[in-house]
């Protein structure tokens, strides 16, 4: 996840870049028919931390204000996505592209959210990789400001996802 920075002071803030650190989910899809029939992840909250490098005391302050004032995950500890509706399109011998209609919830908000993703299957294990945005005021979150505003963070969030799956046995 990458949020950026706006206002007077931007020029001096951080456009910070966000890694989910614990995770789960399932996909159901075969790759003889090319059809999917649904996705469910669930991100824990509290995993959340900054990727980019820089200070550990820079660090620590984004993702704490980031955890405590913007996501507040001691009321919303998981951030879920599920679509029940996957098209799939075949690109190629294992490659394909699909398009999620699906449900994100985050901050006890939940918004429809498409998603498409690029698609390699290997044997018993995908990896799908997309990108796709999201404004924060859409899950009742407010941007975070600092410096009475001089510095904030802008509404849109970009997301870029790399996630590989294997079969279950």
């Amino acid at each position: 996840m990458q949020a950026f920075a706006t206002g007077i002071l931007s020029a001096m803030g951080h456009n910070p870049t966000i890694g989910i650190r614990k995770f789960s989910g399932e996909v159901n899809f075969n790759q003889e028919t090319a059809q999917g029939s649904g996705f469910h992840l669930a991100i824990d909250a509290t995993s959340l931390g900054v990727q980019d490098d820089i200070s550990n005391k820079d660090r620590s302050e984004i993702e704490r204000l980031m955890k405590e004032q913007v996501l507040e995950t001691t009321k919303y500890p998981e951030i879920a996505y599920d679509a029940a509706s996957v098209s799939v399109t075949r690109l190629g011998d294992s490659l394909y592209s699909a398009r999620l209609e699906g449900q994100l919830s985050l901050h006890n908000v939940t918004c429809n959210q498409p998603v498409t993703a690029r698609i390699a299957a290997f044997g018993n294990m995908l990896r799908a990789s997309g990108e796709f945005s999201v404004s924060q005021s859409d899950f009742q979150i407010k941007p975070v400001s600092f410096a009475g505003g001089a510095l904030k963070i802008k509404d849109e969030l970009k997301l870029s996802f790399e996630i590989v799956a294997r079969e279950q046995e």
